[in-house]
């Protein structure tokens, strides 16, 4: 089981228990090494000191991989958003009866979208979603090739299937955006480094009588810290989501009656 498939009180709830637990381990050992505090305080602090610093270096790496994962995710959001309108403002122009015909496609489309942009990765409503957008894909690339083969002369159905197309594609962006997470390795790593980090800190502190209650607080800090770094890489399933509003109000505008008429003529 990895961090994704836990819930976020699970995900919470590990977190604080393992870095609080080594903070809390650490504080234990040093007060029992007090009585060797002379021979033992320059090597534990020179030790907690250079491991302090790799462990800011992991953290920052960490956030930093989460935070370029969310933003490609809402980038792509955006950018899936704006091809699914465009191919939509598009449809119009074509002929009837694939012009209603895809514009029913369209809009049911985006409603598949939606769904699996706010299902968790991986589960049913996910898979499910995805199924049928790729069936309605099919339907809406075979409407636009028997456009483009009644009206071969014609732009509107060679711009159509050329935006068509884009839209296809990305999709296929956006579920690799949301399938890429932070390797696993990664967050054990950040996590077992700062709990270790800590728990030397704490070690170091009760060992020569200091004030054990600052670093248990700054245990508290680096829990937090690393539930933010965990919780941007779980999308639709923390606290911190990519937002769907673009493809929301794509989906009112397609309420509205078409802004382009159907042609007419041969």
């Amino acid at each position: 089981m990895s961090f994704f498939d836990l819930s976020s009180l699970e995900l919470a709830l590990v977190l604080f228990a393992v870095v609080l637990g080594c903070t809390l381990l650490g504080s234990f050992v040093g007060r029992k090494l007090s009585k060797h505090a002379d021979s033992l305080r320059e090597p534990f602090g020179v030790l907690q000191a250079a491991l302090l610093g790799l462990v800011a270096l992991i953290l920052a790496f960490g956030m930093t991989m989460a935070v370029g994962r969310y933003d490609a995710r809402r980038t792509a959001v955006v950018d899936d958003a704006n091809a699914i309108g465009t191919t939509y403002l598009r449809a119009q122009t074509l002929r009837e009866p694939v012009r209603t015909r895809s514009l029913d496609l369209l809009t049911r489309y985006t409603d598949d979208v939606i769904v699996y942009s706010n299902a968790v990765p991986g589960t049913r409503p996910y898979r499910d979603a995805i199924a049928r957008s790729e069936g309605r894909q099919r339907e809406l690339w075979r409407l636009g090739a028997e456009a483009l083969a009644g009206s071969p002369r014609d732009s509107a159905p060679r711009l159509y299937i050329e935006t068509l197309n884009e839209m296809i594609d990305m999709q296929t962006v956006r579920l690799s955006a949301l399938s890429n997470r932070v390797p696993s390795v990664v967050l054990v790593v950040t996590l077992v480094g700062a709990a270790v980090g800590l728990g030397l800190l704490a070690l170091y502190l009760a060992m020569v009588s200091r004030g054990v209650v600052t670093v248990v607080l700054a245990a508290v800090f680096v829990s937090l810290l690393l539930y933010m770094t965990f919780d941007l890489d779980r999308p639709a399933r923390g606290f911190v989501q990519v937002p769907d509003t673009p493809l929301v109000s794509l989906r009112a505008s397609m309420a509205l009656p078409p802004a382009a008429p159907a042609p007419h003529g041969p």
